[in-house]
């Protein structure tokens, strides 16, 4: 007697799973080939399942977009902050961040804050995340320098000027480099950049720059 097998219907997911899915997806997506890419579509397809799926999830593309953009780019910030070493002087703390940063391995998250930039332009949700994480990014920089200056009174920097010349200087390496525009030695330049940032004495002005770029 012959017998037929039939194919397993996909697995129902739990709502709350079916959209962490989703997001996980996405976030997966934009990692592959940036932000640009997320579209209802091209998620439906990475995740294995209906365009309509998605949109029932995440209606809204813009603030879908802003989402992932937040997943991906707080993480990397939580990691980066979290291996600020409090037994190791300033200087070797900063340039041991600046160097994870730089290295080539986190092009991706490069390619997902150039594009966020651009985006952001137009997609009033996204350009607001990426204001509260370039704050938030500054906040964290500033913090350690001025813990620093704290425990050692022979560090005299401003700790927000600082972290604002440092993150700019972040910025500009990484989004040059994936165009393959940057120094032989991006190592070197972050080692001389925090020279000049470290070596330089402390400006206080009546209004700080997080305040006055507001």
């Amino acid at each position: 007697m012959e017998t037929t097998s039939r194919a397993a219907a996909p697995r129902r997911l739990p709502p709350e799973e079916r959209e962490r899915s989703i997001l996980r997806g996405a976030v997966d997506l934009a990692g592959e080939s940036g932000l640009e890419a997320l579209t209802v579509r091209a998620v439906a397809a990475k995740v294995g399942v209906t365009p309509a799926l998605v949109a029932h999830y995440r209606p809204v593309m813009e603030s879908f977009v802003a989402e992932v953009f937040t997943e991906i780019v707080a993480a990397e910030r939580d990691e980066v902050i979290a291996s600020y070493d409090p037994d190791v002087d300033l200087r070797t703390n900063l340039l041991r961040l600046i160097e994870t940063l730089l290295d080539d391995s986190r092009d991706d998250v490069a390619m997902v804050w150039v594009q966020s930039w651009a985006l952001g332009a137009r997609n009033e949700a996204l350009g607001e995340r990426v204001r509260v994480e370039m704050d938030l990014w500054h906040s964290a920089l500033e913090d350690l320098i001025a813990r620093a200056i704290a425990e050692d009174p022979m560090v005299r920097v401003d700790p927000g000027s600082s972290a604002w010349m440092l993150l700019a200087m972040v910025d500009g390496m990484s989004a040059h480099s994936l165009v393959h525009w940057a120094p032989r030695d991006r190592a070197d330049l972050a080692r001389r950049t925090l020279a000049a940032v470290l070596d330089a004495p402390a400006a206080r002005t009546p209004t700080s720059i997080a305040e006055s770029h507001r």
